[in-house]
């Protein structure tokens, strides 16, 4: 069945289905091409901004090294929020230490929350787009037996071509599904390892600057 076939005998509902279909599919790629070059960007800036780090002379140094590989912002949010608020505020009760664990506990959910975004629509893609395939070739047989009530007695013949017809919504569905689930898991696996890195630094960090200042 060709579009213009499927358009010239679909109505509203068939439409509408195959409609959301294409939406969840162009926004599942286009969601999946972007985080793939994001999150292949952040693993190689990050052990280098990491590196930068650790290898700077001073704190001050370290920021602007940092901020040579850091091209997506993950380091540099952490060492900004370790410049703790002023006296006079609940921010800045209690001792040093477990303020730099609020701010950077704060800063990398920040950060995490920027690199896991689209995995909702990636799991939600994945997750509805068999039950509407299948919603549509439901939809799709119920109107061809419909259609076919008033031409006289059915045959396998007349009922083949129909339910045919209709049965690609389904595999349209699952066309949607594995990839979106594919993407899902794996940029999934890809944004633990870096929150990993980020959370590993995060409490390198925090036991150095929680030292006592000289």
């Amino acid at each position: 069945m060709s579009l213009n076939d499927f358009l010239l005998h679909s109505d509203a509902i068939s439409r509408s289905l195959a409609l959301l279909l294409l939406v969840l599919s162009v926004g599942s790629w286009v969601i999946m091409f972007w985080k793939w070059r994001l999150l292949a960007r952040v693993g190689l800036d990050l052990p280098r901004s990491i590196a930068a780090f650790w290898q700077a002379p001073a704190f001050d140094d370290a920021q602007q090294r940092v901020a040579q590989f850091d091209r997506d912002a993950c380091i540099t949010p952490l060492l900004a929020a370790t410049l703790l608020p002023v006296g006079g505020t609940l921010a800045s009760a209690g001792d040093r230490h477990p303020q730099l664990t609020r701010v950077l506990r704060d800063a990398l959910q920040s950060v995490v929350m920027r690199l896991q975004w689209g995995q909702v629509w990636l799991a939600t893609a994945g997750a509805i787009s068999p039950f509407v395939g299948l919603l549509g070739t439901v939809w799709g047989i119920f109107n061809a037996l419909t259609g076919m009530v008033d031409g006289g007695p059915l045959t396998i013949d007349k009922v083949a071509g129909p339910v045919g017809e209709a049965l690609i919504m389904t595999a349209a569905g699952l066309a949607v599904a594995i990839p979106a689930v594919l993407g899902y898991n794996v940029l999934g696996r890809q944004i633990n390892q870096i929150e990993a890195q980020l959370e590993g630094f995060a409490h390198d960090l925090r036991a150095l600057l929680a030292e006592p200042q000289a």
